[in-house]
């Protein structure tokens, strides 16, 4: 069944924002920062700004643990993220509506006009994948940002798996959870479509990596 009601999909912004919030203060989080720096609470304090990228399927990690009014997150114009966008924007996020495939170009100008108001964040393989695939969008707004691009592997050891494209994780109550966070990635202001290409594939490179250790971390937990 398609939810299209619009007073429907904010009742089920309004529930699933309370009922992520009541999940997550029982939530256990564990964190291994490469560089300190990039860390978004020291970033907030010392006026650092990044583009933070995390998959699709780990959503509820940031929207609970990183919902400052300073995230500026990139949400699909897709049906599906209008539902998603009432919840984390309730949970704190700003929003931008878009993606790198549809109302791309439109959402990339936002994002960067963006940049003065704190940190950027994209999910780099929505709206529909491939899962842990990085698409080039993100890429091309770290180069027009000038913005360094934190790409975290994050994991829960507990949790729900959705039949979806990207196996969308649920955290059960009480799950541990654990974030590797590797160096961030820079990719000149005037990279060229091959430079931008070799930029895409170190961020999914490291994020790709990252979500292995951080599975195997929390694992043991």
């Amino acid at each position: 069944m398609k939810i299209q009601h619009p007073l429907l999909i904010q009742a089920i912004g309004c529930v699933g924002s309370r009922v992520v919030r009541r999940l997550g203060r029982t939530w256990d989080f564990h964190f291994r920062y490469e560089d300190p720096m990039v860390d978004p609470e020291v970033a907030r304090r010392t006026g650092r700004r990044y583009i933070y990228a995390f998959f699709h399927e780990v959503m509820l990690f940031p929207a609970y643990y990183w919902n400052w009014p300073t995230m500026n997150i990139l949400i699909s114009d897709h049906r599906d993220g209008e539902m998603i966008t009432q919840v984390v924007k309730r949970l704190g996020f700003g929003v931008v509506r878009g993606s790198t495939t549809r109302g791309g170009a439109r959402a990339l100008r936002e994002m960067t006009e963006r940049i003065d108001d704190g940190n950027l964040c994209v999910t780099p393989d929505g709206p529909r994948g491939p899962r842990r695939h990085v698409h080039q969008g993100i890429a091309y707004l770290a180069s027009r940002t000038g913005l360094p691009v934190v790409g975290a592997g994050m994991a829960f050891k507990d949790s729900w798996r959705a039949r979806s494209w990207d196996r969308f994780c649920i955290p059960k109550p009480g799950s541990q959870a654990a974030a590797v966070v590797p160096a961030p990635v820079f990719i000149p202001p005037d990279a060229d479509r091959e430079a931008l290409e070799a930029g895409r594939l170190e961020i999914e490179r490291r994020m790709q990596g990252a979500m292995v250790e951080a599975e195997a971390w929390v694992e043991k937990l």
